[in-house]
């Protein structure tokens, strides 16, 4: 067997979405993330795209490594296991959960054996390969970087990240680990930091908190929050400052619904019972007493937001007093 590494970029190199990496010593090959990318206002009729995995038909794959559970990591896996003979599914808790509710819905889930591992634990052997996750703070809990060890040397591959020192949930970017790991030496670094070729820094999350503190004790009608459905601790944040000021909260949107489930029966989020309403009962109450949080914060054509907006969903409506907040 050769100890040569091979690195094998099928999607997200140089480009946003699709993420998709293959790690191949001899005929033994793991596998990082299986993302997908939305399309363009081009891509007439295109619903997903895809990575091009053809490469991996017929070459089995040891695991595919999750880093964390966006769309653009995680949401080609699916259709990855309906035409690859993968091992195992590796992640960490939250990014399990959120992508075996993905797999029920293509009737995988029972087919598919998922590994949870933790940032921090013992290394995990696969092979001719030793891998390890490091915490990352993202903008979603429970992201990783993975350090993949062969006898060609030693890569580590960052996923999402970002330095936020005061993160929500307290769990910052693990830069000791990543200190030990460089004294250890590294021999290939693969980043991935959405602009970081910009100057300047990005804020902590609970900057987003403060903002949520100076806008909704202000007004007297609804208020809708449109975020990302998988930004657990900005719409935590949002719901947090409205309990706090006598409203009840409805979540709107069949993605934020199912991953606000996930993430309350995990303990990720702390919402009481009696504050969470649904949409009808949300739309029965003063409006003053009222947040509605929904998916929609970049104008995607069948969000909630946007069904609203067009006065086209079925439950809830925007009136004169109302306060919509994009939170992006």
């Amino acid at each position: 067997m050769t100890d040569n590494l091979r690195i094998i970029p099928l999607g997200g190199l140089g480009e946003v979405g699709k993420n998709m990496t293959v790690f191949e010593v001899g005929d033994e090959r793991i596998v990082v993330d299986a993302g997908l990318a939305f399309p363009r206002d081009e891509h007439f009729g295109v619903d997903l795209v895809l990575p091009d995995f053809s490469y991996l038909v017929g070459r089995p794959v040891r695991a595919i490594v999750l880093t964390h559970a966006h769309e653009d990591h995680v949401g080609g896996l699916p259709y990855v296991l309906r035409e690859v003979d993968v091992n195992e599914v590796i992640g960490t808790r939250l990014t399990l959960a959120l992508v075996k509710s993905k797999l029920d819905e293509h009737g995988l889930a029972a087919v598919t054996a998922l590994t949870e591992a933790e940032p921090g634990a013992a290394p995990i052997e696969l092979g001719p390969f030793r891998i390890e996750l490091i915490r990352m703070a993202h903008s979603i809990p429970d992201a990783t970087a993975v350090v993949i060890e062969t006898a060609a040397g030693r890569v580590l591959h960052t996923g999402d990240w970002k330095l936020d020192h005061t993160p929500v949930d307290g769990l910052k970017t693990d830069v000791g680990a990543l200190a030990a790991l460089g004294n250890r030496g590294v021999d290939l670094l693969l980043g991935d930091s959405t602009n970081a070729e910009r100057p300047g820094m990005t804020g902590s999350e609970r900057l987003v908190g403060e903002a949520f503190r100076q806008l909704i004790p202000l007004r007297t009608g609804r208020i809708i929050v449109a975020s990302f459905a998988s930004n657990i601790h900005r719409v935590q944040q949002a719901a947090e400052v409205a309990i706090a000021n006598g409203r009840k909260v409805a979540v709107v949107g069949r993605s934020m619904r199912k991953n606000m489930n996930i993430a309350r029966s995990l303990g990720y989020v702390e919402l009481p019972d009696d504050v969470i309403v649904s949409p009808k009962e949300a739309m029965d109450l003063p409006p003053g007493e009222v947040l509605i949080l929904c998916t929609g914060s970049q104008g995607e054509p069948m969000s909630a937001l946007t069904r609203i907006a067009y006065g086209d969903h079925q439950n809830v409506v925007v009136e004169r007093g109302d306060t919509v907040i994009i939170s992006a």
